[in-house]
């Protein structure tokens, strides 16, 4: 069972014990003895490690983890600092710049956001190294739509990013009209001219917070 060290826990405590997340855990105890599977096991549940229930702000859906070496580490869009920028990334980067937002010193490891309430939930939570999309389908998406949803029916006010289709899928997840969503294009080089560029996501997630009485993030 696992022990997620913080408020998430009750989630955590109710997920385990249904017949869906029992399959899932056999499956994944498989997958990770025969395959290499990233993120490594004691990173899969980083974003709710970092970013507590009640001090969530902010969510920004991603749909699966990256699926090359040293890349994923359990938060969606970030990667260690020391490995080379995914175009997405760096998209969110330039947006970011070219809305002149409050900004801190640059990493590609996002776990400055997440320390900051940023909750950076992929759906899927698992892949197969070098093949996208592996483990959708498995059970995780159960998972994470209970976790949406629950942060959805929370009164107190979040903003919900949601770029692309897959992460646009989410918003009947979100019941409650005390929060922002915003929606777009995907950042990555397919869709960011599309309509990601001058969203103006991070500048209305910060007049929103503000504006709900709850301090900026500084991106």
């Amino acid at each position: 069972m696992i022990d997620v060290g913080n408020d998430w826990q009750p989630l955590f405590d109710e997920e385990q014990v249904k017949p869906y997340y029992l399959e899932l855990r056999r499956f994944l105890k498989g997958e990770y003895a025969t395959k290499t599977i990233y993120p490594p096991m004691n990173d899969i549940f980083a974003a709710f490690r970092l970013t507590p229930f009640e001090a969530t702000k902010v969510v920004i859906v991603g749909q699966d983890p990256y699926h090359e070496a040293g890349q994923a580490m359990g938060l969606s869009f970030s990667v260690h600092a020391d490995v080379d920028e995914p175009p997405s990334l760096r998209n969110i980067h330039e947006e970011i710049v070219r809305e002149g937002v409050e900004q801190g010193p640059w990493s590609r490891d996002l776990t400055r956001w997440a320390k900051q309430g940023v909750l950076l939930l992929n759906s899927t939570l698992t892949v197969v190294a070098h093949s996208a999309a592996s483990h959708a389908g498995k059970g995780w998406e159960i998972f994470t739509d209970n976790a949406i949803r629950a942060l959805g029916e929370d009164p107190r006010p979040k903003v919900f990013m949601l770029w692309g289709s897959y992460a646009r899928s989410k918003r009947p997840l979100i019941a409650n009209p005390a929060h922002l969503i915003l929606e777009s294009a995907h950042p990555s080089p397919l869709s960011a001219s599309r309509g990601f560029f001058g969203n103006g996501h991070f500048r209305k997630c910060n007049d929103f917070l503000r504006g709900s009485g709850q301090t900026p993030i500084v991106w």
